[in-house]
């Protein structure tokens, strides 16, 4: 089933990349173009500061750019704030509204309102199950299980047994459905670690004690790139022989890969989950189109190693992966 889910991806993905004119990413806080009275919000739950988001912003900020239209980036890892900022995009009577659902019980209402207001939502990055659900007109991301199981595999074939699976946002549903997969593809359970993103100190101590106390431990799966960059000096601190993996890419991740810190990355594409859905929405405002045929435009996964990291370093440097 994964097949025709990817070949749909970039059957739908290509020609709205190539029907966008080129244009730079805007540097401030929101985008905005010359050519249309559209206005669009984005709504995500990232946190001040992580890398991740800040390519999906890029993302959102350049279609913008290129597409003339407004685009007003927030985000809060808050859910019942993150609700709030929905909730004042519709007050704002914005064009359309993408939002990450990292805890789709505590968006659903701001969701559906926005919806029964008239206003598109596309969804993106989490929430996939629920996106329909809710009255969305799309969903942009990955396919967690999917993901999650692709990188049990290859850890199962680079010899772990043991894992670790670190989690660095409580609640959220998609990192547990990448622990959940991973267990599926390494063939045994993993072991989830609880973390705060807010505290690296206190993670980096946290997985240090854990591969001090269990020496059989010989695979760290982090879910984030920030946490990847501790688990490697975890593993460093402990004495430990754990291969480091992880999801998401940022420049230290790069690195990492490159010197054999981190055995691989799991990449998303988030660049394309804000570049893609404000693409959609000027479709549908403009010609009603609607994309995907229900089931989400997946913008991953893809496995980022030794043999490719080269050529992705210098495209990560400038903001884009």
């Amino acid at each position: 089933m994964a097949g025709p889910k990817r070949l749909l991806a970039l059957a739908l993905a290509a020609p709205l990349l190539l029907s966008a004119c080129s244009g730079g990413s805007d540097d401030g806080g929101g985008a905005s173009g010359g050519g249309s009275d559209l206005s669009f919000a984005v709504v995500t739950h990232g946190s001040a500061g992580d890398a991740f988001w800040d390519v999906v912003q890029n993302g959102a900020e350049a279609a913008g750019e290129d597409l003339g239209v407004s685009v007003d980036y927030q985000s809060d890892g808050d859910p019942q704030r993150q609700s709030q900022l929905i909730d004042a995009a519709v007050n704002a009577k914005v064009d359309g509204i993408v939002v990450s659902m990292a805890n789709p019980d505590a968006l659903q209402d701001s969701v559906e309102a926005a919806v029964a207001a008239g206003i598109p939502v596309v969804t993106i990055n989490s929430g996939a199950e629920q996106s329909a659900e809710f009255g969305a007109t799309g969903h942009v991301g990955q396919d967690e299980t999917i993901a999650g199981q692709g990188a049990g595999q290859r850890l199962a074939a680079d010899g772990a047994t043991n894992v670790l699976c670190v989690v660095h946002e409580a609640g959220n549903i998609g990192l547990q459905q990448r622990c959940d997969s991973a267990s599926q593809g390494l063939g045994t359970d993993v072991t989830l670690v609880q973390v705060d993103i807010n505290d690296l100190q206190a993670a980096q101590s946290t997985i240090t004690s854990q591969l001090q106390s269990d020496p059989s431990i010989d695979g760290v799966l982090t879910l984030n790139s920030a946490v990847a960059s501790i688990a490697a000096s975890a593993v460093s601190t402990a004495g430990s022989d754990a291969e480091v993996a992880t999801f998401d890419l940022n420049s230290d991740v790069i690195a990492a890969i490159g010197d054999g810190s981190i055995a691989f990355a799991v990449d998303q594409q988030q660049y394309e989950q804000g570049y893609l859905p404000i693409v959609m929405l000027k479709l549908y405002a403009e010609n009603l189109n609607t994309v995907g045929g229900g089931q989400p435009v997946l913008t991953g996964p893809g496995i980022v190693d030794a043999d490719n990291v080269d050529a992705i370093a210098d495209l990560a440097s400038a903001g884009t992966r």
